[in-house]
């Protein structure tokens, strides 16, 4: 046990995880109704309003990723990986305004299933096989290691022994509440899960400052980062920087970024499940605009740290030469946010930032279980494998039990992956160029499919499966190219082979399952339109003080 962590922290914690449970379970016992439907289950009966959708887009986003690899990122190559978090402002914006009125109006429950409505029932089986493998492999293995490296760092002495039982902890904490009560239990704990990690995050920030500063003031400490650190508050970075190779300056921002982000906030189905389960497209559109003006502030709790990280380690102060320094050479960066809070937060406090760092793990988890398993269920189980069981059993097959038992599959799989990438250096790096891998060719069918008529279902499927091995050629090169640059690249590569392929199968015609658009589907109130606005003002303001 670490030393720093007193009784009274972990009476907090305790209390914290045990209330997350009781509030997790105490909704699905509301919820639960005999007739449970699947709608019920996986979309929370589409009953959520604007502010629970806001608060659980942002709860499923920040997690282990951005507290630990974020802030690692931040230790590495200063503030440029903001980026990520601030042009997500804007793709909020975009996605609330011209991709939820489609979504919407098609009735859907998960992404697959649009693409089965637009191409056909093969594509929809293959992009399923893509997200669930994602999921598996990639996001809940990542958040489960991260979220028991934190641990093991602040309770524990980071030597690695507490991992394994911290990740079972967190599986099991996540799991307790998602499996039974599904999106409604996920949702509506998130709300206090985004409320916990954002002052989690405020108070870790507020804490190393006054440690950084020469005097104990919060200004000073702001003053001696940009003096001893002055380099690393840019958000575009030039070549010579070491960071370029990740994040590839104004290329990313008018290239690859808009891959990543499109594709996380418009198609990815843990995220955007939460404005499928809307009243209304009114209020999934205010849901993304609160969550687009939420993203305009995590930077300055997630990566500020990793910033204060790194310059205590250039300064040689309170020991962090040695916390950072590994046996080979290299830098931990990701020790930066767990070494801050072992190290300077105060006894009580501690146990507070903790339960704030785990409820940003815990809720990212029950998000993405809830979604893994809506794809199974809803994708593949209903597709292939309902009729057959419900034509043996002469009755029809309870889907909301599968979706349970698909998750807890899918947990224990992560569970035995997780220990395995203790190897990885930069953890939000990592899990940005192998979702990368799939990611262009996904967002190219999307684009393609909402917005021109004439794209196919061949040249779809052509597209697609092109795309993974484009995007391995790039990675493999001899050429130094950043990743971010091949996502882009693969992207119009993919976008291209689609369109060629579309045209030469259909000349002539739109696509039967082409999609017609009218200007008044993408109508919206002056409300949603004057936040538009308030958040393409202040990302000026922000890039033009930052660039």
């Amino acid at each position: 046990m670490n030393p720093t962590f007193h009784t009274i922290d972990i009476i907090i914690f305790t209390v914290y995880l045990l209330l997350i449970v009781v509030l997790g379970r105490w909704v699905a016992f509301k919820t639960n109704k005999k007739d449970k439907t699947a709608e019920d289950y996986f979309l929370a009966g589409k009953s959520l309003p604007w502010w629970a959708i806001g608060a659980s887009l942002i709860a499923a986003n920040i997690s282990a990723e951005q507290f630990i690899g974020m802030s690692g990122s931040g230790f590495a190559g200063g503030f440029a990986v903001a980026s990520y978090e601030f042009m997500a402002a804007l793709t909020l914006i975009i996605v609330a305004k011209f991709f939820m009125p489609v979504f919407i109006k098609q009735g859907i429950y998960t992404i697959p299933e649009f693409v089965e409505k637009r191409y056909s029932r093969s594509l929809r089986t293959i992009l399923a096989v893509f997200w669930i493998g994602l999921f598996v492999f990639v996001n809940l293995t990542s958040v489960l290691f991260l979220g028991a490296k934190a641990i093991d760092t602040i309770i524990g002495t980071g030597d690695g022994s507490l991992l394994v039982p911290a990740i079972i902890g967190l599986a099991v904490i996540a799991a307790s509440y998602s499996l039974r009560g599904g999106l409604s239990s996920v949702a509506w704990t998130d709300i206090l899960q985004v409320i916990l990690l954002v002052l989690g995050g405020i108070i870790t920030t507020v804490v190393a400052l006054h440690y950084v500063s020469p005097d104990g003031s919060l200004s000073q400490g702001v003053r001696h980062l940009t003096d001893v650190a002055g380099d690393r508050f840019h958000l575009v970075l030039s070549k010579d920087n070491p960071e370029f190779h990740n994040l590839p300056g104004i290329a990313m921002l008018i290239g690859g970024l808009w891959v990543a982000n499109l594709y996380y906030w418009g198609f990815n189905q843990y995220i955007i499940q939460r404005a499928f389960a809307a009243k209304s497209l009114q209020e999934a559109q205010k849901g993304l605009a609160f969550a687009a003006f939420l993203k305009l502030l995590i930077p300055f709790i997630v990566v500020i740290p990793g910033i204060i990280a790194y310059v205590m380690f250039t300064e040689g102060s309170y020991g962090a030469v040695e916390a950072f320094s590994l046996s080979n050479g290299a830098l931990n960066n990701d020790n930066a946010y767990p070494w801050l809070i072992s190290t300077f937060i105060p006894v009580g406090l501690k146990g507070l930032v903790l339960a704030a760092l785990a409820a940003a793990i815990i809720s990212s988890l029950a998000s993405m279980l809830n979604s893994a398993s809506t794809i199974f269920t809803m994708d593949i189980f209903k597709a292939y494998f309902a009729p057959k069981m419900e034509q043996k059993k002469g009755r029809p097959v309870n889907l909301v039990t599968v979706g349970r038992i698909s998750a807890a599959v899918a947990l224990v799989i992560a569970c035995l992956i997780a220990p395995l990438l203790g190897s990885v250096g930069q953890m939000f790096q990592y899990i940005q160029e192998y979702t990368g891998l799939v990611s262009p060719g996904i967002l190219a069918l999307f684009l393609l499919g909402l917005f021109w008529k004439k794209t196919t279902n061949y040249g779809a499927i052509v597209g697609v499966l092109l795309s993974i091995p484009i995007a391995l050629l790039l990675k493999f090169l001899p050429i130094d190219m950043p990743f971010i640059d091949q996502m882009f690249y693969t992207c119009l590569l993919t976008m291209a082979i689609t369109v060629l392929v579309s045209l030469r199968t259909s000349p002539n015609d739109d696509d039967a399952k082409g999609l017609s658009l009218t200007s008044e589907l993408f109508r919206t109130e002056r409300g949603f339109n004057i936040c538009a606005y308030a958040v393409c003002i202040l990302l000026v303001v922000i890039y033009t003080v930052l660039w």
